[in-house]
């Protein structure tokens, strides 16, 4: 009896497996098989008909017994192994393909399966030696082409993957699968026009396949034809609507045209069918950013990261959601989980530099962007990023040479051309900074934030006419562009241009009370109104804004007591300078028993004679100019300074960063700003009694320290040796002459009202007044004339060194002080020189300035409540020289013995508040 079947037998069998008849074909073998139990081949097609009806078990059962008849039978291991890859059992399946191949090693069939085990199971190499000894095998082998292009994909080998499908589409131009994996890799070459025709190709052999339809639409996205984009998505759709990345996708393609709301629906179809799509939640969530629907976009991000926590993308869009939300130490904590997940974030990594830097943690927001640098050097909006922090640092050159960089990766990067013109001002090289800034708007017309640095440049060139048409062509086309409402106001003012102030004025005030960020500098609110309340609500929000109390450096306690007070004067203005003058002698006056007296200059080193004086008349004298704040601060407690005093408060150069960081463990405010400085870390603000009644000091953040006389100034500065004539300063020889040399920001219109008056009751008096600008004059003239004045009776001084500017003030009869910010400096010049100044007392501590000053020379006659009032009495005392005279006489009598000129007193009362500020 044979052991075997015939072949005839077998035929019938194969034949009824070959039409898909797998449980007819069971049937036969299974009946030949009790005939012939020990024909392999019966065993191996059985395993077949098995594996044909899915039942993986049997099958494999089927092809062991056939080996274990005949050991060297190849297609029975051929066959187990495809089994065993069918069943996810990868070793298994490999080494029956070995086996096969070792009893039949030119089995291409087996070479390219055995590949196909090795790529699913992430054996890429071992795969593509399968593939290769497939093809030296059988070159012509289509599938073993497609399959090692496949692979050569996922190794990053697309030039190779390329030739592969390109040979196997020679060999069969009609497989739809291999056209559409050419696509991808031209489009991962970046050859996007060949991936869009090998797609095209793929669909006019299959039209219907939709995969290829998404492809193609990714494509020409890709290429910026969104329309064409879409309708390749919707074609995928309409052959699957239930095919969740083309939603996605489309959304997309919706959302960089701009019609975000059908990105929203998009992507929440795609929700709707994968409700754990974390793509499809990320995306709606930058659609709702988009959108301003912060809060939807911080839920969506929300979602992705409950199902997907290591998507390092949602965690940096989350950071920007909560940085928009003002929630800066969450958005940090995103970007830093972001970085942990994806080390190499480049993006995350300038995204955390950006609310670093907001925090005022400056140094380490550089380190964020060079590290964002390390990883993609060639990206010009973060060499942009680092430039603007290094400029905050006072790293002059290191942030032009950041600029330089992002403007030669992207030489029409306006913003790194303004940039680099604020450094350049910055350095006081003007001309060369507005030559930057011109590029920035020659390449961006509308421009709003280079026509406010223009502006900036123009005014330190002396061209306010100018800046004004900047700062105004910025209202044009952003109104909303941070402080530049405040800028034309105090432009207009500098200028005394008056028209449409009162318009402006009403917005201004309503912004602050409405709590609206980036308004004004506070500085430049106090010539504007006469409202305390207002003042603190705008220092609040500036502090808030631009310098948030930091925790960059440690918390400061108390030093450990010392023999002597240490005392830190902190200013720019070191140099021949109002603050200098009036602060000189204090420094040389401290009781050095009692007291160690620092300075620290971050203004320039002029070498000028104040300047030295004030280096002589210190302990130790610090220039921290080129130091940024927290390494000016860490400096300063390395002397442990008890008690700092910020001299600049919020004038320009000023450094109000260092205090927010806790520079010392007492902090104060001194001169530098007639207002609250608005931070919580300022402890206490000096003043006087007259500046700051007991019921107005709910306006203010710092506890008063209040001194008999404010101001402090030089006693030792004698009279110049000077004498002006009439005829000298362009006076006529008779008539009563007014003078007021306060800056000309500080002239209202209703002050100046109130001079038109007095005036025209005054008969041949003039106006002596200083204006540094021809346009100033002009507006000036035009306005005295509308008030129905002769312009000559207008009479402009300008800038003069100080012992001529002092000289002058004797040539004048009365000074007449403006109104809502008075005289400061000028005044106690005015008054040392035997002239009496006439003041109007308001509500604010600027407006109380002059009063402050008068009361300390004991001149209390000189004060006035009301615009009538003052204008009265000036005509009275232009009037009636005998009551002229008489206040004259008295003030001359009191310069030796008033406390406003007693600089040994003042530093003694100074001392004294320091002590007590020591203390507590």
């Amino acid at each position: 009896m044979s052991l075997v079947s015939t072949q005839s037998e077998i035929d019938s069998i194969i034949a009824l497996f070959s039409t898909g008849q797998f449980q007819e074909a069971i049937d036969s073998v299974t009946t030949l098989t009790k005939s012939f139990p020990e024909d392999p081949i019966l065993h191996n097609i059985a395993g077949a008909c098995y594996a044909g009806l899915g039942e993986l078990g049997s099958a494999v059962n089927s092809y062991e017994k056939a080996i274990n008849i005949k050991p060297e039978y190849a297609k029975a291991h051929y066959n187990l192994g495809g089994a065993y890859h069918e069943l996810r059992q990868f070793d298994d399946s490999i080494e029956s393909y070995k086996n096969a191949i070792a009893i039949e090693p030119d089995y291409a069939e087996a070479h390219n399966n055995l590949g196909n085990v090795f790529r699913e199971s992430g054996e890429l190499d071992d795969a593509v030696v399968s593939y290769e000894k497939a093809l030296t095998l059988n070159p012509d082998y289509i599938e073993a082409h497609y399959s090692l292009g496949i692979v050569l994909q996922d190794l990053g080998q697309l030039d190779v993957m390329v030739k592969h499908l390109e040979k196997a589409l020679t060999l069969k131009p009609d497989f739809t699968e291999a056209h559409n994996s050419l696509g991808i890799a031209f489009q991962e070459l970046g050859q996007v026009e060949d991936a869009v025709q090998s797609y095209q190709n793929a669909l006019v052999i299959k039209p219907d396949f939709a995969e290829v339809h998404n492809n193609l639409g990714n494509a020409l996205k890709e290429l910026g034809r969104l329309d064409d984009a879409i309708q390749s998505y919707e074609k995928a759709l309409a052959i699957n609507p239930d095919y969740p990345t083309v939603h996605n996708n489309l959304g997309i393609a919706f959302k960089e045209l701009g019609q975000l709301d059908k990105a929203v629906k998009c992507y929440k179809k795609a929700l709707v069918i994968n409700p754990d799509f974390p793509d499809s939640h990320n995306n709606l969530g930058v659609a709702f950013f988009e959108l301003g629907q912060l809060d939807n976009a911080v839920q969506s991000y929300e979602k992705v990261l409950a199902i997907d926590p290591d998507y390092a993308e949602a965690y940096n869009n989350f950071g920007i959601a909560l940085k928009e939300l003002g929630q800066l130490d969450d958005a940090i904590n995103a970007y830093e989980k972001a970085l942990a997940i994806d080390p190499d974030y480049a993006e995350a990594h300038n995204n955390l530099g950006n609310i670093l830097k907001k925090l005022g943690r400056v140094d380490e927001a550089v380190q964020s962007y060079e590290k964002a640098l390390a990883i993609n050097p060639n990206d010009a909006d973060t060499h942009n990023n680092l430039g603007i922090a290094l400029g905050a640092l006072e790293r002059l050159d290191d942030a032009i040479n950041s600029y330089e960089k992002a403007l030669a990766i992207n030489p029409n990067y306006a913003e790194a051309f303004n940039n680099l013109g604020i450094i350049l001002m910055k350095l006081n090289r003007l001309d060369d900074a507005y030559k930057s800034n011109e590029k920035a708007l020659a390449l961006k017309s509308n421009f709003a934030e280079g026509y406010g640095v223009q502006g900036r440049i123009l005014t330190e060139l002396k061209k306010l006419d100018e800046a004004l048409v900047s700062f105004n062509r910025v209202r044009d086309i952003n109104p909303d562009l941070a402080y530049n409402l405040g800028t034309i106001l105090n432009t207009k003012m500098n200028l005394c241009n008056w028209d449409n102030l009162e318009s402006l004025l009403s917005e201004l005030t309503n912004k602050i009370n409405n709590n609206k960020k980036n308004i004004i500098v506070p500085f430049d609110l106090l010539s504007l109104i006469d409202n305390p309340e207002l003042q603190r609500k705008a220092s609040e929000i500036y502090a808030h804004e631009e310098f948030p109390k930091t925790d960059s450096l440690p918390n400061i306690g108390l030093y450990p007591k010392h023999n002597k007070i240490r005392i830190g004067y902190f200013s720019a203005d070191f140099k021949l300078h109002p603050v200098a003058t009036l602060t000189a002698e204090l420094y040389e006056r401290h009781d050095r028993s009692q007291f160690e007296i620092h300075a620290f200059s971050f203004g320039p080193d002029t070498k000028d004679e104040m300047n030295l004086r004030i280096k002589a008349g210190v302990d130790h004298f610090h220039d921290v100019r080129t130091m940024s704040d927290k390494d000016i601060s860490m400096f300063a407690r390395s002397f442990q300074i008890d008690i700092a005093i910020d001299l600049g408060g919020y004038t320009a150069h000023s450094r109000t960063g260092i205090f927010a960081m806790s520079v010392a463990p007492i902090q104060a405010s001194y001169i530098g700003v007639l207002a609250t400085m608005g931070g919580n870390y300022y402890d206490y603000l000096v003043a006087g009694h007259t500046m700051i009644p007991k019921e107005n000091q709910k306006y203010f953040v710092e506890k008063i320290v209040y001194l008999q006389s404010y101001q402090v100034n030089d006693s030792k500065e004698s009279p110049p040796d000077i004498t002006f004539t009439r005829m000298d300063l362009g006076l006529p020889e008779e008539g009563f002459v007014f003078c007021c040399f306060n800056n000309t920001y500080k002239i209202t219109p209703t002050t100046f009202d109130s001079w038109a008056r007095i005036l025209k009751v005054v008969k041949d008096s003039v106006l002596l007044i200083f204006a540094d600008s021809q346009s100033t004059k002009a507006n000036l003239t035009k306005e005295i004339t509308l008030r129905g004045v002769d312009p000559k009776r207008l009479i402009f001084a300008d800038s003069l060194p100080r012992p001529e500017y002092l000289a002058r003030y004797r040539v004048a009869d009365l000074f007449l002080d403006t109104s809502p910010y008075n005289a400061g400096t000028t005044a106690s010049d005015a008054l040392r020189m035997g002239l009496p100044v006439l003041t109007l007392k308001g509500n604010s501590y600027p407006s109380r300035m002059a009063a402050s000053i008068i009361t300390a020379i004991n001149l209390p006659e000189l004060i006035t409540t009301s615009q009538k009032e003052y204008e009265l009495l000036a005509i009275e005392l232009a009037t009636v020289p005998e009551k002229l005279k008489i206040i004259k006489d008295k003030l001359m009598s009191n310069l030796s013995t008033a406390p406003l000129y007693d600089t040994p007193l003042f530093a003694r009362n100074l001392e004294s508040a320091y002590s007590m500020m020591y203390e507590r």
